[in-house]
């Protein structure tokens, strides 16, 4: 947004639209200095970054591609702030200063506006979407409270996927270290005028850095849609599929001995994760002003696992409708937008483990409204408020015997200001309250003396300014987000348990900076900034653990011959404490610099890459918790080949 792309960026723009013909690209050149841009602000409705008073940035599919990334975990690592954890079992991103055994339930993850999250602490499977399929992923850092009301606390994370028009596909096959290979498949019919089928499919198999951390993932998706005028109709159904072998933690010592090794206790740890998903979504336009929209989703996840040498079995299910209304009035300063709904779902859980026999149902009712009115032409205002309420039906064998049924009700509301003086630049302050309920086996899980865990509230204040010219782009924001009542586990010698931590608070700054020197160069750099502390209680002043004080990123793009591309980029992560370490006893865990670089190859509807992460081979931990470190990937090389016809 708001520097020109390269000339292969532009190229690789139109091979990627399957709506658009290759001649596109010129005209895409031509149009490259317009500054606005039309985005579906996190699946609510559709605007522009600048004229939302809240931290938005947009990662497009040319993006995606030049960056040489494999995956999706690669493409979000270092963006917006985003801190990154990986116990070799799968990503967990934390946003705003949340832990990594809390960031998967403090930061929403959206697919198409759907919610990605489980009903449980599990982290959500990001890497269940194929790059194939994504055409562009919008991050807004802060809460959404209002917008979205339950987990979107640090920020939210809104993954599109492809809704092509027209007859094509592409194929992508690779191939890399570790015995790594991949091959990825999508295809779309223009049956007629009005109903057009995509089916997309992947398959990915490797060892892994670490030994015994093999992995077989697939996926298959298909959809079939239908416009005509005002109304859309699609109707899709997708199966995930990926089974990995579980690593487990190491101790210092042998971490820093031999950080490819495998926990040796338990050698036949395994996940085995199975989900299938239905989706159906109609829109109308009522008339100039009114347009209705409902979606209903339902997705069904068997997880079969050995750990920690024992057998075990999860099963969970959520059940979604979201009906919505958005209206847009004509002023002589502008438009007012508004947007009104509901959200209703209903999630089971079944816990049949070693250590736990739980059935879990969560069922939770939301209502929202939001508004963006003009006060002139250059200044507006947002305002809007949610209430939800919850409802939890526990059975535990330890805790809840005879069944036991919780209520719960959280409220959030917003205001925020946007200001333009001119196309180029902008300002904004917004307020935002944010709020979290406990998961399912996070209420089943707490001391014996507490009945039912307290929702998690926030407030969050942040103040930006973007200034936007044809060739270079500056963001700067500041924000402070205050918590009560913050859901977290804690271990003790005598068990853990999940409990309200006392309140705590977060200040941060980020500045964000991208310049296109010359048709065929483009630079970036970003910082990001976040003092995390406790404000009470028995850790009043620690630091919050697992929460770099200091990450940054920067990157290269040149097209240094006809066809030909590098990208390089520099991913910093400054030191921070070991996750549950919350009275900060043990020293810090090392920071550490990532260097990844890729060499893109373009012709006609052929791309080639190469891409090498973490290029010098840097030892580092991806997570610490509680004295147990997980290896973050070492030198890894992938060469990948794709067509689009």
């Amino acid at each position: 947004m708001g520097t020109q792309p390269t000339k292969i960026a532009v190229l690789l723009g139109a091979i990627l639209s399957v709506s658009a013909p290759l001649h596109a690209a010129e005209q895409t050149l031509h149009n490259a200095i317009e500054i606005d841009e039309t985005i579906t602000v996190i699946g609510r409705n559709e605007s522009t970054p600048l004229n939302i008073a809240a931290n938005v940035n947009v990662i497009d599919a040319a993006a995606i591609e030049m960056s040489g990334a494999t995956t999706l975990t690669d493409v979000l690592r270092g963006q917006s702030g985003i801190q990154f954890s990986d116990s070799n079992s799968g990503a967990v991103f934390a946003m705003r200063g949340f832990s990594a055994d809390q960031a998967a339930n403090n930061t929403l993850i959206l697919i198409d506006g759907r919610r990605l999250n489980n009903i449980d602490i599990a982290a959500p499977s990001i890497n269940s979407i194929p790059l194939n399929q994504i055409e562009r992923v919008e991050i807004l850092s802060g809460s959404a409270g209002v917008l979205y009301g339950d987990q979107a606390v640090g920020g939210v994370i809104n993954i599109i996927t492809k809704a092509p028009n027209s007859t094509g596909g592409s194929v992508q096959v690779s191939a890399g270290s570790f015995d790594t290979y991949e091959g990825q498949g999508d295809v779309s019919v223009a049956i007629n005028d009005k109903w057009r089928l995509y089916a997309a499919a992947s398959y990915n198999q490797g060892d892994n850095y670490r030994d015994h951390n093999a992995n077989q993932t697939a996926s298959i998706l298909g959809r079939l849609q239908y416009q005509d005028g005002g109304d859309r109709f699609f109707v899709e159904t997708s199966y995930y599929d990926n089974e990995r072998e579980l690593a487990g933690a190491l101790t210092k010592e042998q971490f820093d001995d031999n950080p490819r090794q495998a926990n040796l206790f338990y050698p036949d740890d395994i996940q085995h994760e199975m989900t299938s998903a239905v989706r159906a979504g109609y829109q109308h336009q009522l008339n100039r002003q009114w347009l209705l929209s409902a979606d209903l989703n339902y997705a069904d996840t068997d997880v079969n696992s050995i750990s920690w040498g024992n057998e075990g079995k999860i099963t969970r299910s959520l059940l979604e409708f979201n009906p919505k209304a958005v209206a847009t009035f004509s002023t002589e300063n502008g438009d007012i937008n508004l947007v009104a709904g509901a959200d209703f779902s209903k999630g089971k859980a079944d816990y049949d483990l070693a250590y736990i026999t739980r059935n879990n149902t969560q069922r939770l009712l939301s209502a929202y409204v939001q508004a963006d009115v003009p006060l002139t032409q250059s200044l507006s205002y947002v305002v809007g408020g949610r209430y939800s309420d919850v409802q939890d039906d526990l059975t535990d064998v330890v805790l809840y015997p005879e069944g036991d049924k919780l209520d719960n009700s959280a409220s959030a509301f917003e205001l925020g200001i946007n200001y333009r003086p001119s196309k180029s630049q902008r300002f904004y302050l917004r307020a935002d309250d944010n709020f979290r309920f406990a998961k399912v086996d996070e209420q089943a899980y707490t001391l014996p003396e507490v009945k039912g865990l307290n929702p998690q509230t926030g407030r969050s204040y942040e103040a930006g300014w973007d200034w936007t010219l044809s060739r270079q782009t500056l963001r700067i924001s500041a924000y402070r987000l205050d918590l009560e009542d913050e859901i977290v586990y804690v271990w003790s010698p005598e068990g853990g348990a999940n409990m309200n931590a006392d309140a705590s608070r977060r200040y941060g700054a980020s500045a964000d900076w991208d310049w296109q020197i010359t048709t065929s160069t483009q630079v970036g750099l970003e910082y990001h900034y976040i003092d995390a502390k406790y404000t009470e209680g028995a850790n009043d002043g620690k630091v919050l653990p697992w929460v770099a004080e200091h990450t940054g990123r920067g990157y290269l793009s040149v097209d240094f011959a006809q066809h030909w591309q590098l990208f390089a980029e520099g991913l910093y992560t400054g030191s921070r404490y070991e996750g549950g370490d919350n009275g900060n006893y043990n020293p810090k865990v090392e920071s550490y610099l990532l260097a990844n670089l890729a060499l893109n190859y373009t012709r006609d509807a052929w791309l080639a890459s190469l891409r090498v992460d973490n290029l010098f081979d840097e030892q580092y931990a991806s997570a610490v918790y509680y004295g147990g470190y997980y290896s973050g990937t070492g030198r890894a090389v992938r060469l990948t080949a794709s067509y689009r016809f």
